[in-house]
């Protein structure tokens, strides 16, 4: 470091520019006079006192009397230790800077865009923890093991938890980790794909696959953003995909996680002589309160015919089952629903009477492997 960027550093530090000069010249030095430094340093005759006083009672530096006044820098171990530790300040300072500016608060209705994958991750974490009704979730095995405490913690509690697992093109169901007690239902994908984490319906974290060219993060609490997030989830990294685990088994109940999969399923049965029993968990579409109900399916109503073979896809408009509870027929929605009563958070398949044909069951498994 040149002499003018070791006094630029001094002054950042603390010392005044005529401290800086004078410490810097009596390093040189070793030991000299009071008038030796103060023309060494460019440092005012009549103000040098004054700057080897200060430096003294800072212990960068000890004077003497021998004829006249002299100095000698001390051993800089103290020096040392306290530019290193403001060093270490001015480090961590920056990082905290950096992490309040990655790190926004979500509130209400808001999207950020984030540089760093570190904050997509960390902030993916804290949605899975305060999950209450479902998470989905596209990510690397890596990043799986990294979430998988919050995804066990969310399990655990009854969040319904999907997990779509991509590995490279060589890679095999062998080398996925254990799901068991971690998700309801995951499927590979042997493809490099987007980090994707959704919560409830309302917070997505989105980030493009290390290997693209542009890297960025979004984090959003927006239930609008979040649809969109949902659809390309849904689509891309989910219905193509080979089930490798499933919480479920034959029989029932069946959970489904959105409306136009169950719509789907009952389309198989002749609905006028099955009662096919549901529970749904919701909101009411007018007030916004959770309700839940349990009743028989009557119908299934869609712009577009409904069969099993009908891709998720092409039901991309109105679903809505109606659900008879006792007297009532209460219309049910999915994601979005505005002229049912019913949004729907969780559908449960609990039975249905009489039991349909061992080709019903083994048409939902296939369908899984689409």
């Amino acid at each position: 470091m040149e002499t003018d960027a070791l006094v630029e550093t001094l002054q950042d530090a603390g010392l005044s520019p005529y401290q800086a000069n004078a410490y810097v010249a009596l390093l040189e030095l070793g030991v000299a006079s009071a008038t030796e430094v103060a023309e060494a340093s460019d440092v005012p005759a009549p103000r040098i006192y004054d700057v080897l006083s200060s430096l003294e009672g800072d212990g960068y530096i000890e004077t003497y009397e021998q004829d006249t006044l002299r100095a000698r820098a001390h051993s800089p171990t103290d020096v040392l230790e306290d530019l290193r530790e403001r060093s270490d300040r001015f480090e961590r300072a920056a990082d905290e800077v950096e992490d309040r500016w990655e790190q926004p608060e979500l509130e209400g209705n808001e999207a950020s865009i984030v540089s760093r994958f570190r904050t997509v991750l960390e902030r993916a974490e804290t949605f899975i923890d305060e999950a209450a009704h479902q998470v989905l979730l596209s990510t690397t095995v890596e990043h799986f093991r990294r979430l998988r405490p919050s995804l066990v913690a969310a399990y655990n509690r009854g969040v319904s938890v999907r997990v779509s697992l991509h590995t490279e093109r060589e890679g095999n169901t062998d080398s996925l980790p254990t799901v068991d007690g971690v998700a309801t239902e995951v499927r590979h994908r042997p493809l490099p794909a987007p980090f994707l984490a959704l919560a409830d319906r309302r917070r997505a974290c989105f980030a493009h696959h290390p290997e693209t060219y542009d890297q960025y993060g979004v984090l959003i609490s927006d239930r609008t953003h979040t649809f969109v997030f949902y659809w390309y989830f849904l689509t891309s990294l989910w219905e193509q995909w080979e089930t490798v685990y499933d919480d479920q088994t034959d029989g029932f109940p069946v959970e489904y996680m959105d409306i136009r999969s169950c719509a789907r399923d009952l389309s198989a049965l002749d609905l006028s002589t099955h009662d096919a029993r549901l529970q749904v968990e919701g909101y009411d579409v007018d007030t916004g309160n959770q309700r839940e109900l349990v009743g028989t399916v009557e119908g299934i109503r869609s712009p577009v015919s409904v069969g099993p073979d009908t891709h998720v896809v092409d039901l991309v408009g109105q679903v809505t089952l109606d659900v008879r509870v006792e007297e009532e027929l209460i219309p049910v929605g999915g994601w979005g629903a505005l002229i049912e009563d019913i949004e729907a958070t969780r559908l449960t398949l609990l039975s249905v009477d009489p039991e349909p044909s061992a080709g019903w069951s083994q048409l939902r498994r296939d369908r899984g492997n689409d």
